[in-house]
């Protein structure tokens, strides 16, 4: 580290995010930190990308660090409101363990403790939804600790980290420094004998299965996991919102599983002898935590970054800490040196070859549906087959979400963001404007219900302010489809709540400074989608769907409905 002059806190903020490779940042202008602002406008090689919303920011930064491997700079302008405002998208980022950094503006030091003007405890505030939350009190020490937030909110299970920076300290004089990269602390291979162990129980399967998580995107790790289910031999079960971990199509992959996902990855870990889970929990979203998705008979082998994460849920007959990536390679390498006997699962594998096979036939019956109002089936076989191989997908929570999880097409990692475990709806769109700026290079459609584009519906603006050409296509249905779903089958359709209305989001858009297309009739989507993206513009897609094609997803939740 090299030391030169003084320079403003804020100034000495941006140096490091420069040092550090951030090309982006995200926000809402704030009069907690223009220092820092003005530094930026000064050096010129951060972008920052304004939100109308802070929410929508930390969800733009969210999906940036997903789609650039991290970190996402979200800037909390604002104490008090502004920073408060963040909670949310910090609580989403906590859940998807996503690298997001915030710097969260606070009140100047002479003031804490006075109940001043827009005083909150942040930092208690964000405790239980981060890796850590601090406040900074000594500006001498604001860069180091910036640097050292980008390094935690990176090691291990990656997550938000959020430091609170008083008012003050960006106005402070600080020795100005130049900073190497943060080191970031990796997750290795397992040992050589658990690599034995491992193929041990491999030889003496007859119905194996790899479940693979979100891992095998943070450590890059997607083309070792398909060089792996080519030498084993062996069909991939996606987990919950990671359709995207192999190219879709691929002989050995069979969708996303579990309750959220299709049935014939279901049925392999329903009745796999063994699951080989790398870089993925077992988690809720993934199987409810219910042997219906796991069979209760298999031997599990699960590989974790994190070693709170093995075994939580489903007892294993071998549970490994490592990066999910390079235990895949290490898998494969050793697997090939030692020549595996792929015969032994044939009928397995076959067997699901000819299920995969239906399914195919089941979606492309689907896309010939031509009713109307059109079936959401039929709007998401439109986009499916309109979307380019490099396209990112971004989903929301809902209903028509729900029917998108396992229903498109992903050929490059990352190509689907969703919002994980937190299941909050309003992310999808905010998120594509994230992924947009961190891939310009490639297509960005968001995929949202009539109620969650509800929630970001301003953002229009910050797509076109900022040239972000992203598409949004919006499922009209008119309701709050999931609790609409419940309230029809467990309540005797006594609605209340759950219908809504929704402006023509087309128009909205055009007004907004964009493109804006109307769909009402099946075969009109795949065209206006192939011309909004062709158009290089911001776009939606307001897209009428059957109000009455909803999922009821948990039937345990319920009891029968009364007389």
């Amino acid at each position: 580290m090299t030391v030169s002059d003084k320079v403003t806190g804020g100034e000495a903020v941006y140096r490091v995010l420069r040092d550090q490779g951030v090309k982006s940042v995200f926000g809402l202008l704030g009069g907690s930190m223009l220092e820092l602002f003005d530094a930026m406008h000064n050096g010129g090689e951060i972008t920052y990308v304004g939100a109308r919303d802070e929410r929508a920011a930390g969800h733009m930064a969210d999906a940036y660090a997903r789609v650039t491997g991290g970190p996402g700079i979200v800037l909390g302008a604002q104490a008090g409101p502004g920073v408060a405002n963040l909670a949310t998208s910090v609580a989403e980022a906590h859940l998807a363990y996503s690298p997001l950094v915030v710097i969260a503006g606070a009140i100047s030091r002479s003031d804490l403790g006075k109940d001043t003007f827009q005083e909150i405890d942040q930092v208690a505030l964000f405790a239980p939804i981060s890796k850590r939350s601090i406040l900074v009190s000594d500006p001498n020490r604001l860069a180091e600790m910036l640097r050292d937030a980008i390094r935690l909110s990176m090691s291990g299970r990656r997550g938000p980290v959020v430091l609170h920076v008083p008012r003050d300290l960006f106005a402070a004089q600080v020795e100005a420094s130049v900073s190497d990269p943060v080191l970031i602390a990796r997750g290795g291979p397992p040992a050589e004998a658990d690599i034995a162990t491992m193929l041990e129980f491999l030889g003496e399967s007859q119905a194996p299965v790899i479940v693979a998580g979100g891992g095998f995107k943070w450590s890059g790790g997607t083309e070792a996991l398909r060089a792996l289910a080519e030498t084993l031999e062996v069909p991939v079960v996606a987990s919950t919102g990671h359709a995207d971990v192999m190219p879709h199509g691929h002989p050995l992959f069979a969708g996303q599983g579990g309750p959220r996902g299709n049935k014939v990855a279901s049925r392999l870990t329903r009745e796999a002898d063994l699951l080989l889970v790398l870089g993925a929990r077992l988690a809720f979203n993934s199987t409810f935590f219910s042997r219906d998705y796991i069979s209760d008979s298999a031997r599990i082998i699960q590989v974790d970054i994190e070693a709170s994460a093995i075994g939580r849920y489903f007892p294993v007959a071998l549970g490994l800490q490592a990066d999910a990536g390079q235990t895949a390679s290490a898998l494969m390498k050793e697997a090939k040196r030692r020549g595996i006997d792929a015969e032994g699962w044939t009928a397995w594998r076959n067997s699901f070859e000819k299920d995969a096979s239906a399914l195919l036939a089941e979606r492309s019956e689907e896309a010939e549906n031509d009713a109307v109002p059109m079936h959401p089936r039929r709007a998401l076989a439109e986009i499916r087959a309109s979307l380019p191989e490099d396209a990112i997908v971004t989903l929301d929570t809902g209903n028509a979400c729900l029917q998108a999880a396992d229903r498109l097409a992903h050929y490059r990692t990352p190509g689907l963001i969703t919002p994980l475990d937190f299941g909050l709806v309003g992310f999808g769109y905010a998120a594509a404007i994230g992924a947009k700026a961190a891939a310009p290079e490639r297509p960005v459609v968001s995929v949202m219900g009539d109620g969650g584009f509800g929630f970001t519906l301003s953002e229009i603006t910050s797509a076109v302010r900022h040239n972000l050409p992203v598409v949004a296509v919006v499922l009209d249905n008119g309701a709050w489809g999931a609790e609409k779903a419940y309230q029809n089958e467990f309540f005797g359709g006594r609605l209340l709540g759950a219908e809504i209305e929704s402006p023509p989001y087309d128009e909205v858009a055009k007004l907004c400074g964009a493109l804006g297309f109307a769909v009402e009739r099946p075969g009109e989507l795949e065209s206006a989608l192939g011309e909004a993206l062709a158009s290089g513009r911001p776009a939606v897609i307001h897209v009428r769907i059957d109000p009455t094609a909803l999922n009821t997803l948990r039937k345990d939740l319920f009891a029968a409905p009364a007389p």
